[in-house]
């Protein structure tokens, strides 16, 4: 599973944060970047914890700065309210879900079926990566402000745009036979989805991620009527 983000980007904590800092280089007052790399870990962490926990909105910045050890001024530092950390993690997610999954191998791509295995596989592989983030968005999704509601349906419809072009050039090439691509890849979504929001029921029956995303691929070519010379491999 790992393989499929090989050469993708740093995805650790540190390394996304990073991202975060190079995006937000203009508001965010902290100067020596291995400084303002380590802080912001630590408050982005805190708060993936803390809302799992108990919510976002229900997290006050007190209680960031108390369990971060960052001090209150250190927050504001790095953005001017919980809104603006709110967006600076949305933001992440949808930046790094877009720079992965539009950048598959020329091989690959060249190929819809292959293409489309590879953006399950490789989803899955994100959502594992980046678990904390993308429960963290899905799970405060229903209580975001309006700029992060928009933020999540343009991300939403982002990655669906992906999975539909793959789609289109299928049935264009007769390599799948679906006469809706915009409404195979609207389904598609909240099966991949369901592996970090329900991973533990997953879990129970002994699917592991790389398992999961072969169920997901073999599934969907069922569905869209894959020609038969293709068959479910590891990428």
């Amino acid at each position: 599973m790992k393989a499929a983000l090989a050469d993708k980007g740093d995805f650790s904590m540190e390394g996304l944060c990073r991202s975060i800092l190079e995006r937000h280089r203009d508001t965010i007052r902290v100067r020596k970047p291995h400084i303002a790399v380590a802080k912001l870990a630590r408050i982005i962490e805190t708060i993936l914890t803390l809302s799992n926990r108990q919510g976002f909105h229900a997290t006050s910045l007190r209680e960031i700065s108390a369990a971060s050890g960052v001090s209150m001024g250190g927050l504001y530092s790095y953005f001017d309210s919980k809104d603006t950390l709110l967006l600076m993690i949305l933001g992440q997610v949808s930046a790094a879900t877009t720079s992965v999954l539009e950048n598959a191998p020329e091989d690959v791509a060249i190929d819809p079926v292959l293409h489309l295995r590879w953006l399950i596989e490789t989803h899955v592989a994100l959502t594992e990566a980046m678990l904390p983030w993308f429960v963290f968005a899905f799970l405060e999704a229903k209580s975001f402000p309006p700029a992060g509601r928009r933020a999540a349906v343009e991300s939403e419809e982002a990655t669906e745009a992906i999975f539909r072009g793959a789609i289109e050039r299928g049935a264009r090439q007769g390599c799948f036979s679906v006469e809706d691509p915009a409404f195979a890849a609207a389904l598609l979504k909240p099966l991949l989805q369901d592996w970090y929001v329900k991973r533990a029921k997953w879990r129970r029956r002994g699917i592991t991620a790389d398992g999961y995303a072969t169920r997901v691929q073999t599934f969907v070519e069922k569905a869209l009527g894959a020609r038969a010379d293709h068959s479910p491999v590891a990428i």
